[in-house]
C-alpha cells in the first residue's frame, strides 16, 4: 500500500495588494503592511496586518496590538455619524445629524466666543499625535486654553529631561543597544515603546549584557531583568541620590566629561544677602563663567581652548562664587544620602544599594571602551577617539507620576551625566530633533485679544517668573492654571484640572469645552465619579455649569455620553495623519525620520478625520492662519495642510521629499507629490546621521551642522548639560522676596522647599492619609494601550477583566485567597474588587491594570461583559485635589513644580469583604449608559474578499 504525500501550499496568496502605513495601536508608530482583498462590491478590505521590515522603528516586528488593528477598524463600537444630544447630558440620548449641521452648530457656538473672549473656549486633546497642528488651530482661534494629555501622563519626565540635558527618554532618545552592557529601567510599564524595547532587550541579553529593573511590580520587562529591585513607590529619587552619594564618595564619576560638557564648573553667587544669590556669574554677553584651569582666570564656558576647573571659585568684592560641582559635593556627600540612611524608606537593603552602585561603576569605568572616530567639539578642540561608557538607563511614567516626580526625574538624568554616559557610546543617545537646549524652545504665551490669534505658542519652557501665564491682577490666564505659582514649570498643561476648574469657575468661567480623544469621564480622570457629576451639574439658573461640550472620538467611549455635540473620528486606517518632527517624531538615534498615515480603506460610515474637521471649522470661521489674504481657504483638508503648510519658509510638517523634484530633505519648497512619495516609500522618510556625528551630539559640530542643514536649527546650538537648573533658583529668589513678580504668601515656603536647582527628594504630601498606609498603583499591560484596546475583539481575550494584585504579606494579613473580594478604601472613596496573590511585588503595594474596566452600555459591549462586571478602575479612589489640610485652600494632587497628576501617590487600606451582590460585580456599579451604536453582536465575524 502506498501513501500519497499531501500537497501543502506553503505560500498561499493572502491578499490582492499590500498598502504600507503607520500603526496607531500604541505610541511606537511602527511601520505596517496592510494586506488588502477586494470584496464582491469591488471595495478593498483589510485581510491582515504585519510589520514592515524596511521601517526604521520596528524593522518588521509587530506585537499583538499591531496585528489586532484589524479589529479596531471593524469594531462594533465605532461611531457612525455626527450626533446632537437630545436627552439630559450623560443619558446617551442623541440623534444623528449631517456634517453640515454639525459644523454649523460648532461654528455657531465658537464664533461668538472668538469675537468676545477667546479664553471662553477650552480646547484639550488626548492621546493624539498631531499636537503641532491642534496647537496651531487653537493659537489661531485665540484661546490660551490648549494642551494635550502630557500633564496627566509624563510631563515630569519630559520637562526634567529638557531642563537638565535637552531631551529625555521615550520619543527623545534611546539606549545604545549596540554597545550597552548594563541597562537599568526605572518605573517602565509595557505599553510604551514596546517593540523597540523588546528588540533592544533581546539584542543586549543575547550578548550577555545585564538588565536591572527598578519597579515595585515585577511584570513585563522587569520579569526578564537579571536583577529586580522592588522599590517602595515614590522613593526612586532617594534611591538614585543614594547611588550618587556612593559614586561620588568612591570617585567613580567622569570628571573630564563633567568639566567639558556640563555646567558643573560654572560659578554660582554665594552671597546670602544678594538678590543674585544662587545665580550664575556671567560675562557682558550673558555667557556663564568658569575658571580656566590653564590660566586660573575667568572665562566664558564656550571660549576656544578653555579647560574649565571643576573646583573653581572666584572672589568678586565681598562676594564668593563657587562651582556647581562644589555645591553638589557639599550636598550629596552628606550622610543623609548614605544607603544606610535611606534603605528603610526605599525598601532596599543598604548592602544592595551599594552593590548596584558598585556594578554601575565597574561597567561604566572598568569596561569603558574607545571608538576610532574623530570628532570636533564646539570649542574647536579635535578628538581622535570617542570614549564609551556602556551603562544606559530608561524610565517612564512610574517615577514621574508622583508629587516629587520632577525632582526624581532630574536626579536620574544627573546620575547619567555624572557617569558620562549621555551621548557617549554605550549610553543614552538622543533622537533628532533632540538634543537642543531649553532656550531653543518657546516660552508659553497667554495674551488674549478678541477676534485675534494668541500672541504665541501656548506651551513652552519658562526661564523665570517673567514667563508665568498670569493676568495683570496676578490671577491665572489659563483655565488649568498652568504656568502659575502653583506649578510654574507645567510645560504640558494640566488636563486633569480643566473640568474641575471649569465647573468651579476658578479662575474664570468658560463657555465651551472642546475635547478630542480624551476619556475624561472615565479612566483618564482622577475623581471619576466626581467628574461625571461636574459634567452634568447645573447652576441655580437651571443651565449646565459647563455650558457646552463638543467631543470627538472614533468609538462609543464613556465620554461620548457627556457631550452636547459629537464629531465622529475615523479609525487610523481611514485617514491622513502626520507623525512630524515638529511634534512627536519616529526618529532613531542614527537618523531623523517621520511618517504618515493615509486612508488605506474608505470609511463605511459618515465619519471624518478630526484634523480635517478642524480645517473645515477653521475655514467656516475664517480663522487667521487658515485663510488667505483674499479670504479664501488655504487648505481644504488635513492632507492639503500637511503638504502645503510651512511653519517658516522651507520648513513644513514633513521633512522628506521636499522641493519640486522631491529630492530635498528637511528644508525645501512645497512638493505637491509629497504624500505620494511617502506612500511609495512605505509611509516613512529617514535621513541618516553621518558617522562622525553619531555621538556627543550637543557638542559635536558635525552633528550641529547636519542638524542646521536638515532644518532642525537655524544655527548651531551647542550647550551645557544643566546639573544646576538656574531658572528654578529664580523662582526660589522670588519666594524669598526678590524681584517684581511675587508669589502669594501661602505658596512661598512650598516654592522654596521644592524648586531647588539641584535635585532633591521630599516626601509627597500625604496630609489627610492617616490610617491609609498601602501604596496603590496602576500600569498598562503590553496588550493594551489607553482605553481603546480593551474593546478590541482579540485583545480583550487577553485582559477581559482585572483583579487587584496583592503581595503575599498583605494576603496573609487579611486572610485572603485568590478569587476573594476585598474592600479597598482611600480618603476619597472605596471599591470592592476581586484579588489575586502576587509574590513578585513590593510588600506594601497593591496594583491593577489600568483602563480594563468599562462602564455598562459603552464600547458596544454587553452589559454583562467581564470588563463591565469584574473589571474596575482605581480612579474611583483618586481625587484631583489632596485631602483637606484645614487651611481653606484647594491643593491640587499634582507635582508642585510641573503640575503633573500624582496618580501613584495614592494610599489605601485593604480588608476582606464578602461577595458584593448576587451578581458578583465589582463595586461601584454605575447605571448603564445608552449607547448611540447599541450593543455589538455576540460573535464578531465577517468575510474578507470575494
Amino acid at each position: 500500500m502506498t501513501f500519497q504525500q499531501p500537497r501543502v501550499e506553503t505560500s498561499p496568496k493572502v491578499s490582492d495588494e499590500i498598502r504600507q502605513t503607520t500603526c496607531y495601536m500604541c505610541a511606537c508608530r511602527c511601520g505596517i503592511n496592510v494586506h488588502m482583498k477586494t470584496n464582491e462590491d469591488g471595495k478593498k478590505e483589510v485581510a491582515y496586518i504585519e510589520g514592515n521590515r524596511d521601517h526604521p522603528v520596528n524593522k518588521g516586528v509587530l506585537c499583538a496590538k499591531g496585528s489586532a488593528g484589524i479589529m479596531q477598524v471593524n469594531a462594533p463600537s465605532r461611531l457612525k455619524a455626527p450626533l446632537k444630544r437630545v436627552g439630559p447630558r450623560g443619558s446617551g440620548e442623541f440623534e444623528e445629524i449631517s456634517w453640515d449641521e454639525a459644523l454649523e452648530i460648532a461654528a455657531g457656538w465658537l464664533e461668538p466666543i472668538r469675537k468676545d473672549d477667546p479664553s471662553k473656549l477650552a480646547f484639550f486633546t488626548g492621546r493624539d499625535q498631531s499636537q503641532s497642528f491642534t496647537s496651531f488651530w487653537a493659537q489661531n482661534f485665540g484661546t490660551p486654553n490648549y494642551a494635550a494629555h502630557g500633564g496627566f501622563c509624563s510631563v515630569n519626565m519630559a520637562a526634567a529631561g529638557i531642563y537638565t540635558m535637552g531631551g529625555a527618554f521615550w520619543e527623545f532618545g534611546q539606549p545604545d543597544w549596540d554597545y550597552t552592557k548594563l541597562f537599568l529601567l526605572f518605573g517602565v510599564a509595557e505599553d510604551h515603546d514596546s517593540n523597540p524595547i523588546k528588540m533592544g532587550l533581546g539584542k543586549i541579553k543575547a550578548r550577555g549584557a545585564r538588565v536591572i529593573g527598578v519597579n515595585p511590580i515585577r511584570s513585563g520587562y522587569n520579569a526578564i531583568a537579571d536583577d529586580w529591585v522592588g522599590i517602595t513607590p515614590g522613593t526612586d529619587g532617594l534611591f538614585i541620590l543614594s547611588l550618587v552619594h556612593v559614586l561620588m564618595k568612591a570617585g567613580k564619576i567622569d570628571l573630564d566629561y563633567l568639566s567639558r560638557f556640563t555646567n558643573a564648573p560654572v560659578l554660582v553667587n554665594q552671597d546670602p544677602n544678594s538678590p543674585d544669590k544662587g545665580l550664575f556669574l556671567r560675562d557682558d554677553h550673558g555667557a556663564p563663567l568658569v575658571i580656566n584651569r590653564k590660566t586660573g582666570k575667568l572665562a566664558p564656558f564656550d571660549m576656544a581652548g578653555v579647560r574649565p576647573d571643576l573646583g573653581g571659585s572666584f572672589q568678586m568684592g565681598d562676594v564668593t562664587h563657587v562651582s556647581v560641582f562644589q555645591l553638589m559635593a557639599e550636598r550629596y556627600l552628606k550622610d543623609e544620602y548614605a544607603p544606610e540612611a535611606v534603605a528603610e524608606r526605599c525598601g532596599i537593603p543598604a548592602k544592595r544599594i551599594r552593590a548596584i552602585a558598585s556594578e554601575i561603576a565597574r561597567v561604566a569605568f572598568d569596561e569603558a571602551f574607545e571608538l576610532d572616530q574623530e570628532w570636533t567639539d564646539f570649542r574647536g578642540e579635535k578628538h581622535d577617539k570617542m570614549i564609551g561608557r556602556p551603562v544606559s538607563f530608561h524610565s517612564m511614567r512610574g517615577v514621574s507620576a508622583h508629587a516629587n516626580g520632577f525632582q526624581t526625574c532630574r536626579a536620574l538624568h544627573v546620575l547619567q551625566i555624572l557617569l558620562g554616559t549621555v551621548e557617549a557610546p554605550g549610553g543614552f543617545r538622543f533622537k533628532p530633533p533632540y538634543p537642543k537646549p531649553v532656550e531653543a524652545h518657546p516660552a508659553p504665551h497667554s495674551r488674549v485679544t478678541p477676534n485675534k490669534p494668541l500672541d504665541g505658542p501656548h506651551l513652552g519652557f519658562v526661564h523665570g517668573p517673567e514667563h508665568l501665564a498670569l493676568k495683570s491682577d496676578g490671577s491665572a490666564a489659563r483655565i488649568d492654571k498652568a504656568f502659575t505659582w502653583e506649578n510654574p514649570m507645567s510645560s504640558h498643561g494640566l488636563m486633569h484640572m480643566v473640568i474641575s476648574n471649569a465647573h468651579a469657575g476658578d479662575p474664570y468661567k468658560i463657555d465651551t469645552l472642546f475635547m478630542y480623544m480624551a476619556n475624561m469621564s472615565w479612566n483618564s480622570s482622577m475623581n471619576t465619579t466626581g467628574v461625571m457629576e461636574m459634567l452634568t451639574d447645573k447652576g441655580e439658573d437651571g443651565e449646565y455649569k459647563i455650558p457646552r461640550i463638543i467631543y470627538s472620538d472614533a468609538y462609543s467611549s464613556e465620554m461620548v455620553a457627556y457631550a452636547d455635540l459629537v464629531l465622529p473620528d475615523t479609525t487610523y486606517l481611514e485617514r491622513h495623519d502626520c507623525i512630524s518632527m515638529l511634534d512627536r517624531p519616529i526618529c532613531e538615534a542614527d537618523g531623523a525620520a517621520d511618517a504618515i498615515r493615509w486612508p488605506v480603506i474608505e470609511p463605511d460610515r459618515d465619519v471624518r478625520g478630526f484634523q480635517t474637521v478642524l480645517v473645515q471649522l477653521a475655514n467656516k470661521m475664517k480663522l487667521p492662519g487658515f485663510t488667505a489674504e483674499d479670504g479664501s481657504a488655504k487648505w481644504q483638508d488635513y492632507a492639503d495642510y500637511i503638504v502645503n503648510h510651512e511653519r517658516k519658509p522651507g520648513i513644513g510638517p514633513l521633512a522628506g521629499f521636499r522641493g519640486p523634484n522631491g529630492d530635498k530633505a528637511g528644508r525645501g519648497e512645497v512638493n505637491p507629490e509629497q504624500l505620494d512619495r511617502y506612500i511609495k516609500n512605505g509611509g516613512f522618510f529617514v535621513e541618516h546621521i553621518p558617522t562622525e556625528a553619531s555621538y556627543f551630539k550637543p557638542w559635536n559640530m558635525a552633528y550641529q551642522d547636519w542638524a542646521v542643514n536638515l532644518g532642525l536649527f537655524d544655527s548651531p546650538q551647542p550647550y551645557l548639560f544643566q546639573l544646576y537648573v538656574e531658572p528654578m533658583r529664580k523662582f526660589q529668589l522670588a519666594a524669598e522676596g526678590h524681584g517684581e513678580r511675587q508669589p502669594p504668601d501661602h505658596l512661598r515656603d512650598r516654592i522654596k522647599d521644592t524648586m531647588d536647582p539641584l535635585p532633591i527628594w521630599y516626601e509627597t504630601d500625604q496630609q489627610g492619609n492617616e490610617g491609609f498606609t498601602v501604596n496603590a498603583l496602576t500600569q498598562r499591560p503590553m496588550a493594551m494601550y489607553h482605553s481603546w484596546g480593551t474593546q478590541n475583539a482579540w485583545l480583550r481575550q487577553l485582559h477581559g477583566h482585572n483583579p487587584l494584585y496583592v503581595p503575599t504579606k498583605l494576603m496573609r494579613e487579611n486572610d485572603l485567597q485568590d478569587g476573594d473580594w476585598a474592600k479597598v478604601t482611600s480618603p476619597h472613596g472605596s471599591i470592592t474588587v476581586p484579588v489575586m496573590e502576587m509574590a513578585a511585588l513590593n510588600n506594601n503595594t497593591v496594583w491593577t491594570w489600568n483602563a480594563i474596566g468599562k462602564r455598562k452600555g459603552t464600547w458596544a459591549l454587553e452589559e454583562n461583559a467581564p470588563e463591565a462586571t469584574k473589571g474596575f478602575l482605581l480612579n474611583h479612589l483618586i481625587h484631583e485635589l489632596l485631602p483637606p489640610k484645614g487651611d481653606g485652600m484647594r491643593w491640587a494632587n499634582s507635582d508642585p513644580i510641573t503640575g503633573q497628576a500624582a496618580w501613584f501617590d495614592l494610599k489605601v487600606k485593604i480588608e476582606k469583604a464578602g461577595a458584593p451582590d448576587d451578581f458578583n460585580e465589582s463595586q461601584p456599579v454605575l447605571e448603564p449608559i445608552k449607547s448611540p451604536v447599541g450593543t455589538g453582536p455576540k460573535d464578531l465575524k465577517w468575510k474578507v474578499g470575494k
